[in-house]
């Protein structure tokens, strides 16, 4: 019930401030309720939606920074991380070494980056971990239920549904997709086109296969909102992924618990 309020919210806040300013006035903009009302002389009313912003800003990355110290945590006991990641504090209980790297990682760049990338790359990352999350759920079999007796997942078969709506949205973006293989491309007319042939190669296999629609709404629909974000980010966003990559192969690959229980099998 509060994703759907959230939902409906953010839907309708959408739907009242591009009524108010044309949509394109919104590229590069990192906080579009303020700019909505400083362009129609409300500066006072955009300056307490501006504290509003970075007090919601800053509670995602408080959760984030609580969450990721017990994610290193649980990595460096399958042997993904070093052993000191896991050290839990005689006091507190928690996991200080990974607290205290997190904050340092955290708040030294936030110090030289500008609050649009921050917030962008917030997004991004929320949206790719959903990307994968969607995407590992068409990869169980049908008969798992991984969570427990009380959730399951509802199969509606997408053979039909996600051809149709693929076509839709060829026909919604068909001017954006000829402009973007005729004309000069831009990063993110590159990101688009890419989209549009994930979309199709989802597409076949939910025709062929008849896989589950929810996954694959929620996989393209956080690939749709990923593609949108500026180039900048991402390129930061691709930094940061191929360093974990790296380290991942030159040390967890070989440490890791899980890789060494599939070998022995």
């Amino acid at each position: 019930y509060t994703l759907i309020i959230c939902t409906g919210i953010f839907v309708i806040v959408a739907l009242v401030i591009t009524g108010m300013v044309n949509y394109s006035e919104f590229n590069n903009v990192s906080d579009p309720l303020a700019y909505v009302f400083e362009k129609i002389n409300l500066s006072k009313v955009g300056f307490f939606i501006s504290v509003g912003a970075v007090v919601a800003a800053t509670s995602v990355l408080i959760v984030f920074q609580i969450g990721q110290p017990r994610i290193w945590m649980c990595m460096s006991r399958d042997g993904l991380l070093p052993k000191r990641f896991a050290k839990i504090h005689p006091r507190f209980q928690t996991p200080s070494f990974s607290t205290i790297v997190t904050g340092f990682i955290v708040a030294i760049p936030a110090m030289f980056i500008e609050a649009g990338i921050m917030t962008d790359l917030t997004s991004i990352g929320t949206l790719f971990a959903f990307t994968l999350v969607c995407g590992g759920v068409l990869l169980l079999p049908a008969s798992e239920n991984p969570v427990g007796k009380r959730f399951k997942l509802p199969y509606i078969n997408s053979q039909w549904i996600i051809p149709v709506l693929f076509t839709l949205f060829i026909y919604g973006f068909w001017n954006r997709l000829i402009s973007s293989l005729t004309n000069s491309i831009n990063e993110l007319e590159v990101l688009f086109i890419i989209f549009t042939i994930l979309a199709l190669i989802v597409t076949i296999f939910s025709f062929l296969r008849k896989l589950s629609l929810i996954p694959i709404l929620g996989m393209l629909c956080c690939a749709y909102l990923m593609i949108e974000i500026p180039t900048r980010s991402w390129i930061v966003f691709f930094g940061w992924m191929a360093f974990g990559l790296i380290f991942y192969f030159s040390y967890g690959y070989r440490k890791s618990k899980l890789n060494k229980k599939t070998k022995a099998f």
